[in-house]
């Protein structure tokens, strides 16, 4: 199963406010640019988030943004709004059980969404892409990009693209401890 990250973060390093926060982030699509999100999203059969994540996007209180099955990681039951029923797929365990539940459900690409989420991934060796979005913006403090990682995560660079927002965007393959 591949997992990708895409994710957009300050340039000082911050993907929210240390409240969960996006208030510093451009409109979505309000310049008319997309940042290959969709195309992005056609590739994957998944996303995988976490908890707070998952409470985050619910907080939003707009229409679910999701056309794509969502497994949300959680050890604690999580309230499912009926009309989400068959979209959100709550999963706990190790990370060797919820991966083995996703490739049973016959996810071969996941989309990784959320900071503890990313960061599990990353320590398992699980990621396989990481695409970040660079937000000309410095917000001072939030909830960082990455944490602590088990051992150096060695990656190289697959693609560079910028917009005239000033956005810019970098892909990267994360290349095996074997390579």
């Amino acid at each position: 199963m591949k997992a990708s990250i895409y994710i957009a973060t300050s340039v000082d390093g911050f993907i929210a406010r240390t409240d969960g926060s996006l208030d510093w982030m451009p409109q979505f699509g309000a310049s008319g640019e997309d940042y290959g999100y969709h195309s992005f999203m056609e590739s994957v059969d998944a996303l995988v988030m976490g908890r707070k994540t998952y409470d985050k996007i619910l907080s939003f209180g707009v229409n679910w943004p999701y056309t794509k099955p969502v497994v949300v990681l959680s050890s604690r039951p999580i309230d499912i709004p009926d009309e989400l029923n068959g979209k959100v797929v709550p999963m706990g365990g190790s990370m060797p059980e919820v991966v083995q539940g996703m490739i049973q459900r016959g996810y071969e690409h996941v989309y990784v969404d959320g900071a503890a989420t990313i960061q599990t991934f990353l320590n398992f060796g699980l990621v396989d892409q990481i695409i970040v979005t660079v937000i000309p913006v410095l917000i001072g403090t939030g909830i960082p990009l990455f944490g602590p990682v088990s051992e150096d995560i060695r990656l190289e660079l697959v693609s560079q693209a910028s917009w005239p927002s000033g956005l810019t965007q970098n892909t990267y393959r994360v290349v095996s401890s074997d390579s």
